[in-house]
């Protein structure tokens, strides 16, 4: 499999050979099998020492004949707390434990447990190598990005490395040379949300653009467009919301993803 490398100024310079996970079936079942393993909970739970912030436990012992015991008062031996007291006699209630008045839970959602659902060191890697090739068939692209049904697409989309060394500007109107007619779907978009979603924190949507994935060494700063190292990138940078994300590659991307997936 052949793609056109574009240089700096969006102009066909030349053909490389794709590395062969371009070419593999795109497992969507394991995409999103992992993207919902990434999904962050949000911890929730009551405070450690909810119900516990007085000195009942421990007051009560449980032997015969001692000082503040509860045996031969005809009561429960659970912690108490002291009311009162004349002499050995004391006026105490329950407290603390979750049968008592303001007592604790008894199994409460605990904030520092394990949140994630685990996967398979495997599965995850051929998830990786799915989200990789959907971006190199048109049909995911246009499945993904709705705007793009009658386009006609040919991905993968790579670009020069020394596309690492231009400014904003210029790397806009390169784009535009590069992606043609999809340059529209490439630029990302922040509109406001229809519905109640706007009172519940969520007010603005984002459309997904483009993601840009340059080598591990090569920096590029382009405003309010995605970029990403090959070390670095992700199944929910490239799949997130369903695979298929156009994607704009470096040369040095390209080499150092076919390192990482042979591991």
């Amino acid at each position: 499999m052949k793609a056109t490398v574009f240089d700096i100024y969006g102009r066909k310079a030349k053909e490389m050979i794709l590395p062969s996970f371009f070419s593999e079936n795109v497992r969507e079942d394991l995409i999103f099998k992992v993207l919902e393993s990434k999904k962050k909970a949000q911890p929730y739970g009551p405070s450690v020492v909810a119900g516990k912030q007085h000195s009942a436990s421990g007051i009560i012992r449980r032997k015969r004949h001692a000082w503040k015991v509860s045996y031969g008062y005809g009561i429960s031996r659970v912690p108490r707390k002291i009311i009162s007291q004349r002499g050995t006699r004391f006026n105490w209630i329950g407290a603390e434990v979750s049968g008592t008045r303001g007592g604790r839970r008894a199994h409460p959602p605990k904030t520092w447990t394990n949140q994630y659902k685990k996967i398979n060191k495997k599965e995850e890697q051929i998830a990786l190598i799915s989200a990789l090739s959907a971006t190199a068939h048109g049909e995911y692209i246009k499945k993904k990005y709705l705007t793009l049904k009658e386009k006609k697409i040919e991905a993968p989309f790579i670009i020069d490395d020394s596309v690492t060394k231009i400014k904003t500007k210029q790397f806009l109107e390169n784009l535009k040379k590069i992606f043609n007619d999809l340059y529209d779907a490439a630029i990302p978009k922040k509109t406001i949300r229809a519905g109640k979603g706007k009172m519940r924190g969520r007010k603005y949507k984002k459309s997904a653009g483009v993601l840009v994935v340059i080598g591990k060494n090569e920096k590029l700063n382009i405003n309010g467009i995605d970029v990403k190292q090959a070390d670095k990138v992700s199944i929910i940078d490239l799949a997130k919301g369903g695979p298929g994300r156009l994607t704009l590659y470096t040369e040095n991307a390209i080499k150092q993803l076919e390192e990482r997936v042979k591991q």
